[in-house]
């Protein structure tokens, strides 16, 4: 693992200081662990997604700025929490260097504001960082408290590895598998299940289609026997962990399904205490999950 040479800028974006501090706590919790700097650069804003389907050169042009702070700031990454971030901040790098026609546009708005930008800044998700500047088997290295026996159904989200060519093809974008080379590294197990989008991005506008697409992974994964889920962005935390009991009445069922972040899980394994991984946060109880980890501890 050679990451001396780089300097990582960690970007938090809307949703994860409001609705997801466990996950940034916890992710914290694990560069810290593998001796992974971050930097945390006061100037980032939003990302412009939210924009996007509104003005697409206002969302480029958010999003640039931040890319423009971060070469501004000497970073050689941007590490992201959120799938939509990441989907916002990689496109507007891969417009920067390849749209000369946008890319125009965009420079003279970032003039006016005293920037500018290359598109040199990497842009990737904790995930994708954790799976290929970290890597699999040095996450295995750490693991002081293996995972054995407990099932989790990996939900990797729409925008991880889509669309495949801004993201220059580093995983399967229909069957991620580098988020689940992570999982198993613990020492767990992943278990297959039928999914679709969490539905999220029509939660304003469209509820009950919103709810329906939720409830029909939660479903499968239930079928499945998982003894939970693990998922690596803010927003479909919202619709499988936030609205879990809105969905369970709705399609008058029951779930009781614990929703952990990817760092959670790595922290758990790597002996990280519980209480410093964010899980007072967490909606759903997990007392199946740390009994499970308790029963190994005790086997030793």
């Amino acid at each position: 693992m050679v990451l001396k040479m780089n300097k990582y800028g960690l970007f938090l974006g809307c949703t994860v200081p409001v609705r997801a501090m466990n996950y940034e706590v916890s992710f914290r919790k694990v560069a810290e662990s593998l001796n992974i700097t971050l930097f945390d650069i006061a100037d980032f804003s939003c990302c412009g997604f939210p924009t996007k389907s509104v003005s697409l050169i206002t969302a480029l042009t958010l999003s640039a700025r931040n890319l423009a702070i971060a070469e501004r700031e000497s970073l050689t990454h941007i590490l992201t929490l959120c799938n939509a971030c990441t989907e916002m901040l990689t496109e507007t790098n891969h417009i920067i260097k390849e749209d000369s026609k946008t890319s125009e546009i965009i420079r003279k708005n970032l003039n006016e504001l005293g920037l500018s930008v290359s598109g040199n800044v990497k842009v990737k998700h904790i995930a994708r960082f954790l799976s290929e500047d970290v890597g699999a088997e040095t996450i295995k290295e750490k693991v002081k408290n293996p995972l054995h026996g407990l099932k989790f159904a990996v939900y990797p989200g729409c925008h991880y590895a889509k669309p495949s060519e801004i993201y220059e093809n580093f995983d399967d974008p229909e069957q991620p598998q580098s988020i689940n080379e992570l999982v198993l590294a613990t020492g767990s197990e992943v278990i297959p299940y039928e999914s679709s989008c969490c539905g999220g991005g029509i939660l304003g506008i469209k509820e009950e289609v919103a709810l329906s697409m939720s409830n029909s992974t939660l479903s499968s994964i239930k079928d499945n026997s998982a003894d939970a889920m693990v998922l690596i962005c803010p927003f479909c935390n919202v619709m499988y962990e936030q609205n879990q009991k809105k969905i369970e009445k709705t399609f008058n069922t029951e779930y009781n399904l614990p929703v952990l972040y990817l760092p959670q899980v790595l922290g758990l394994a790597f002996g990280i205490p519980k209480e410093e991984l964010g899980f007072q946060i967490n909606r759903i109880k997990l007392d199946r999950v740390f009994e499970k980890i308790s029963l190994n501890s005790q086997r030793g």
